[in-house]
Parts: structure tokens; C-alpha cells; sequence
């Protein structure tokens, strides 16, 4: 049965309250909580939901009992107040759950959402799970993947400014990340010959070269390389037509050049059981598709079904890994 690290992420926000709620259910895994065990008491308590907590012993979930691995809070812990004392805390639990999918100890991670703002105040650069996870792995060039039972939406660029994406638009990076994709949706996914759809960054795949010419000067001969290699690739297409039904009947994912090119489209029609993976990890990563929600934090109110996908999600990640190992 696979172990699954849990990282509830920001203790302020409804993580915790998320991994107490999860924990009530039947699973197919081992879930092991990281995070400070005297939060995951009280939140518990906060709840009034009867949760044994147990320090991780190798033994399968049951329902009502939630696993963990102690990490201790830097402060106490206020509900929808945020506190930098905690910021540290926050990276200590996303250290361990990497590391020990590195060596084996867990077969993936899921995390749940944290709050970039605060750990940056606190004085560490942070721009997001997907960077950060990465630099831990030694990985250069992690790809971000939104997936849905319906859709799946990967990312060329995630967390840099609108006005830095266009620079950013370069060759060989398309053919490294087009690359990462094909490799993780047949290995992972157990896609075989997977379809990838390529936006254009222009309104109309640059029409031409008329309205731009990122797509006349990297993506179009990245995808003619691409093909070259025995990779499935449409494109570059328009994105008011990459996403259209028909469209989507034809590819296994779309590759949006930017975040808010390809995210709201996704989060539109299937938010709060959306998935979010990292792809090009030697580690699956699995989380969910929304933020902190401090202002549901502590009432009880918080939804779990992005949290259920995003496990349910992995150990369908770790099974199709299983089968080719």
C-alpha cells in the first residue's frame, strides 16, 4: 500500500483543517501528516471532530486516525492570522516530505496550500511549491500541470511577471519542457503517444507575424523539432480555439505559455477538484487547485474535495510508476 506525506502547508490558513477532514475517510494509502502535532490536536478539537492522532508507524490508515511526523510551529497559531515566525516551519515540512520521497520513505507528496506573501516577508525568496520543490530536487526545469478529470492545462511559465513572458519565450526551453510533458503523461500517466497542444503567446498564434513573432522565431521551430523527434505535437494554436470541445477531443494536454493563459479555463469548469502536479520531479507532487482561504479558516466551512483529488490523484501516479518499474 502506498505512503503518502501530507504537508498541510500554512498553519493559519484551512490546510490543517483540510488533513483532519481527509482523514475521517477511507483511503487506499498510508497518509502521514507533517506538521506540528498539537496543531493538528487543536484543530481537530476546533472542528469537533474526533481524530486519534498517532506518530507514523508504518501501519495503513484508518478512518478517523491521522498518522503524522512532528515538526514544531516557531509561534502559536491563529487562525486566519498570518504570523512570519511560522514561514520556516512552513519550508521544514515541504524539506522532509521531498527528501523522504527522495529516499523512498513516502511514494509522493501531497501538499496543501501555503501563502507565498508571509514567507517572503519573512525574508526567504519564495515564488511558489513548484520552484522550491524543484531547487530541492535538483531539478533546472520543473513544469507546472493543472489536471481535472476532463483537462489537463500544463505551464511553459508559471510565477513570472506578463511583462517577462515574452523574453522568456525561447527554443530550446519549449523543446526541454514539450519534452518533460510527453515523458511524465506516458510514464505517469500511462498515455501512450501522448497529444500535447501548444498555445501561441499572440492573440491568433501571432497571425503570421503580424501580431508578434515569438511564434515565427521559437515556437514554431520548436515544434517542427519536436515532430522531428516522434513527439505528438498540434500547434502553436490560438487560445480562445486551443481550449473549444472539439479541440480538446484531439490532445492529452495544452500547454499554455503563461498562467493566466491557460488556468482560468480549467479552474472555470472544474474548480475545487482540480489537481495540481508537478511535472519533471523525480518525486510525484500532487496538491490542490486553491489558496490559504484564511478567511474560512477555523470555521469549519473549508471544502475537501480538491485535497481527496489531489491523493487520489497520486496514487494513481504511483501505480502507473509501479507498473514500469
Amino acid at each position: 500500500m502506498p505512503t503518502i506525506a501530507i504537508t498541510p502547508g500554512e498553519p493559519a490558513g484551512i490546510g490543517p483543517e483540510l488533513a483532519i477532514m481527509l482523514a475521517q475517510e477511507k483511503l487506499d494509502c498510508e497518509l502521514i501528516a507533517i506538521a506540528d502535532p498539537q496543531l493538528l490536536q487543536r484543530t481537530a478539537q476546533g472542528l469537533g471532530i474526533d481524530t486519534k492522532l498517532v506518530e507514523a508507524n508504518g501501519s495503513e490508515h484508518k478512518a478517523g486516525t491521522l498518522h503524522y511526523i512532528p515538526v514544531p510551529l516557531q509561534a502559536n497559531v491563529v487562525p486566519g492570522r498570518l504570523n512570519t515566525c511560522n514561514a520556516p516551519y512552513v519550508l521544514k515540512t515541504l524539506d522532509m516530505a521531498a527528501q523522504g520521497c527522495l529516499s523512498n520513505q513516502f511514494d509522493a507528496m501531497v501538499t496543501g496550500p501555503v501563502q507565498k506573501s508571509i514567507i517572503n516577508e519573512a525574508g526567504i525568496p519564495f515564488s511558489g511549491h513548484t520552484e522550491y520543490l524543484a531547487a530541492h530536487c535538483g531539478t533546472d526545469l520543473p513544469v507546472m500541470m493543472l489536471a481535472s478529470r476532463d483537462l489537463r492545462v500544463t505551464l511553459y511559465s508559471t510565477h513570472i511577471p506578463l511583462s517577462a513572458v515574452s523574453d522568456y519565450i525561447d527554443r530550446d526551453r519549449i523543446i526541454k519542457i514539450v519534452s518533460i510533458i510527453a515523458n511524465d503523461l506516458e510514464t505517469r500517466f500511462g498515455i501512450s503517444n501522448p497529444v500535447i497542444s501548444v498555445c501561441g503567446l499572440n492573440p491568433h498564434a501571432g497571425e503570421n507575424g503580424h501580431i508578434g513573432r515569438e511564434e515565427i522565431e521559437s515556437i514554431i521551430p520548436a515544434l517542427d523539432i519536436l515532430r522531428a523527434q516522434g513527439i505528438n505535437v498540434i500547434g502553436p494554436l490560438p487560445a480562445d480555439t486551443a481550449f473549444t470541445p472539439a479541440a480538446l477531443e484531439k490532445t492529452d494536454t495544452v500547454l499554455a505559455m503563461y498562467h493566466d493563459q491557460g488556468l482560468p479555463v480549467i479552474k472555470h469548469s472544474s474548480f475545487g477538484e482540480v489537481v495540481n502536479i508537478t511535472l519533471g520531479l523525480p518525486i510525484i507532487r500532487t496538491s490542490v487547485d486553491h489558496g490559504t482561504a484564511l478567511d474560512l479558516a477555523g470555521t469549519g466551512k473549508a471544502n475537501v474535495d480538491s485535497l481527496r483529488e489531489a491523493v487520489s490523484c497520486a496514487l494513481e501516479l504511483c501505480r502507473h510508476q509501479a507498473k514500469r518499474s
